[in-house]
């Protein structure tokens, strides 16, 4: 990392349903990316710079980013001196309990906007993680349920229900389809556009269109979803570079770093069971 940075991404192993991020980055850059979860990231110094949507944000000490699942995003420093941050991703399970009990959402629910002004609530993001990792469990579970709460009640709305209505976005989500099923040694663009009877650049407007990324890129944010879920199982980095069509380990710590913001090694030994001692 680069001088002054630091990262820990975690999960508290009585924490269920939540993953934690404590870091300070000054030049990282987070490539364009999706999460599974929701991404509820509180700045307490500097300022981080996303794009969402095709619109640029900005969040500073107090304020923070709101980001549903498979949205993408990117994130920077905005200031010379970058930014630090405690980030909660729960995942969506836990959100739609939260919000069934304590709210009058319906469907799914969500963040409004993907920037918000929120001191109350940063701080209340700060003290789950300062409760988690002094092993108060009890706590931070508890703080973490009137964080969510609390962010759905001042921020949160029903997701709207996306239909597919286009032939485009249906051949955009068959080749997604074709994508998952051979991530270890995928087609080139050209020959996926003639398997699906389509030009490679209508492909790839139809991509952009359907999944906010194209498909190269999607591919890449699709590798490095599945290769935590192999972490997470206990398959080692160099396997499942291999497993998840990486030419080689290097190149999946460049790529899973600049998307979850640790290495992969980094990133396994913080998982429930797998930390030292």
């Amino acid at each position: 990392m680069a001088t002054g940075e630091s990262a820990r991404y975690w999960q508290h192993p009585r924490l269920p349903g939540v993953d934690l991020l404590c870091a300070r980055y000054v030049r990282k850059t987070f490539a364009r990316h999706t999460h599974a979860a929701y991404v509820i990231a509180a700045i307490a110094e500097g300022v981080e710079v996303f794009d969402q949507g095709g619109g640029e944000h900005r969040t500073g000490p107090g304020g923070l980013a709101l980001i549903n699942p498979d949205t993408p995003h990117t994130g920077k420093a905005g200031v010379p001196e970058g930014w630090r941050y405690d980030v909660l991703y729960p995942e969506p399970e836990l959100v739609a309990e939260i919000a069934a009990e304590t709210t009058v959402i319906r469907g799914t629910p969500g963040f409004a906007a993907p920037a918000v002004d929120d001191a109350a609530s940063a701080r209340l993001v700060a003290r789950v993680h300062r409760a988690a990792e002094q092993g108060q469990a009890l706590a931070a579970d508890s703080l973490l349920r009137t964080t969510i709460a609390r962010l759905l009640r001042l921020h949160g709305s029903a997701l709207p229900v996306r239909e597919v209505r286009t032939a485009g976005a249906r051949t955009a989500e068959r080749a997604r389809a074709i994508l998952v099923e051979r991530m270890a040694d995928p087609p080139t663009l050209e020959r996926l556009a003639a398997e699906l009877g389509t030009g490679p650049f209508a492909l790839l407007r139809a991509y952009q269109e359907r999944y906010g990324m194209p498909p190269h890129a999607w591919l890449t944010d699709a590798r490095v979803h599945r290769a935590r879920a192999l972490l997470d199982a206990g398959t080692t980095p160099a396997e499942t570079a291999v497993a998840v069509g990486f030419t080689d380990q290097p190149h999946l710590n460049r790529h899973f770093s600049r998307i979850v913001g640790v290495p992969p090694g980094a990133y396994q030994r913080e998982r429930p069971g797998r930390g030292p001692g």
